[in-house]
């Protein structure tokens, strides 16, 4: 157990990104309310998810992670969620063939309510109000009672959280996420595809495999794996005072463990060595990420890895690398050099959405060839280091919006005013999605024919 540690110790510390509420004691009765409604996720899971992610630090895995940039109270659906975890679905088994790895599936759903901002105010003409940080603090609308933040909005996230949740671990335990639906959807994808032609040969190899486990009787009637999953939650831990209503102690182990997701992650505007976030997160025992973008030094790096995770266990700490198609190159092999120096077991887990933000007709948005081209770099510079790629980790939805330029069925700038629907940054829709996973796999398997070619000499 971390020493001289407690669940508000992260109150002692100064912090970034937090809300001024005007009313404090409405807002310590919200956070009293929470702390008696029951865990959302239990000690066990965040183990065994821990555990899967010490196989990707390892480099027997694979990580997949992702999902809306923000959830939003007024988007919350059985529709929106089942269309996200259809595509995630699709995208988890390409990448698992061109891996040749098992993929561990976290969704950035079910509690990703909080955002952190760069400017605390917002400015519509000669109009200035406070930033929407997210619909867990306040509203999207641009008037000023809006935008007051109000702690019953914690309760409704919460509330949504566990109806999400609920709706998740049935389509991944009750035939929904059946690996033959899974290969259909995926065909009808390449069928409709404008690259259709260039992923068919990819397509064709999954199917041989599969009508070659049918013909010796692994089907998903008598092989549990093949119709089940495992899916797991994560967000951003940024309203701390919610996250420490949800930490509760294990009692088999004794421990801490935040109960609001599976995992949780540190913004890179909320990684100072010294400040709340970092407190809190040094006291619980779940799987971490700690975003890394380019104002992060290789000393620094070392510094926070020592007090998040100081026992060095693997599977404990995910490195979520975002710098940008244009910095990558510079700002990665350092950190990847001196966590390797260090002898430190991390995931590394590619953020390619977050550094190549543009504005385009007044929408932000991120063009795909830029995403493409920072997750290439990413896999690039693993492999030059020697090291394990282990993960990529985008803002998605399984929708058919326009907020992400570019892709097969090219957005331009003038469609993204058709359907941009995100509450705060683009995110790729679900053909942009599947695309990605499915040139991230072609990359995987010319890697792995490569390093076979080398061994065999």
């Amino acid at each position: 157990m971390a020493q001289n540690w407690t669940p508000n110790s992260w109150r002692q510390k100064p912090i970034q990104q937090v809300p001024e509420y005007p009313d404090a004691a409405a807002l310590a009765a919200t956070e009293a309310q929470l702390a008696t409604f029951p865990p959302l996720v239990f000690a066990g899971e965040a183990r065994r998810l821990k555990s899967q992610l010490a196989k990707v630090a390892d480099g027997d895995a694979f990580l997949l992670q992702g999902g809306d940039c923000a959830e939003s109270f007024a988007e919350h659906g059985a529709d929106n969620i089942r269309d996200f975890f259809r595509a995630f679905l699709q995208m988890a088994v390409v990448l698992t063939y061109g891996a040749q790895l098992p993929v561990v599936k976290v969704g950035r759903i079910a509690g990703q309510f909080a955002k952190p901002r760069s400017s605390n105010i917002e400015k519509q003409g000669e109009i200035e109000l406070p930033s929407y940080r997210g619909d867990i603090i306040n509203g999207i609308d641009f008037t000023p009672e809006s935008r007051i933040p109000a702690p019953e909005r914690q309760l409704d996230a919460y509330r949504q959280s566990a109806a999400t949740l609920n709706l998740l671990r049935a389509f991944a335990m009750g035939g929904y996420a059946n690996l033959e639906n899974v290969h259909k959807w995926m065909l009808g994808f390449v069928k409709d595809s404008p690259q259709g032609e260039r992923y068919k040969k990819l397509a064709d190899r999954i199917s041989e495999t599969m009508d070659f486990m049918s013909a010796i009787g692994i089907t998903a009637e008598n092989q549990p794996s093949l119709r089940e999953t495992d899916f797991f939650t994560s967000h951003e831990a940024l309203l701390l005072g919610y996250e420490e209503a949800f930490t509760r102690v294990d009692s088999t182990s004794g421990d801490w463990y935040a109960t609001s997701g599976h995992m949780l992650w540190i913004g890179d505007r909320t990684r100072q060595l010294d400040h709340a976030h970092v407190e809190y997160f040094r006291g619980i025992k779940n799987p971490i990420g700690l975003k890394c973008g380019p104002s992060l030094t290789p000393d620094n790096l070392i510094e926070l890895i020592d007090a998040l995770n100081p026992s060095n266990e693997a599977g404990r700490l995910t490195l979520i690398c975002r710098f940008g198609y244009d910095k990558v190159a510079d700002s990665l092999p350092k950190l990847v050099r001196a966590v390797e120096r260090e002898g430190k077991k991390v995931v590394w887990s590619c953020d390619p959405m977050h550094g190549n933000t543009i504005t385009l007709n007044n929408y932000k948005t991120r063009p795909f060839d830029r995403i493409l081209s920072e997750v290439e770099s990413f896999f690039q510079i693993h492999r030059a280091e020697g090291t394990h790629p282990g993960g990529i980790h985008i803002e998605m939805t399984g929708k058919d919006v326009t907020e992400c330029t570019g892709g097969a069925r090219a957005v331009s700038a003038g469609d993204l005013q058709d359907r941009y629907h995100t509450h705060c940054d683009p995110r790729l829709n679900a053909d942009q999605a599947l695309e990605l996973a499915f040139l991230l796999a072609e990359r995987m398997k010319t890697g792995r024919d490569e390093k076979r070619m080398v061994v065999n000499g």
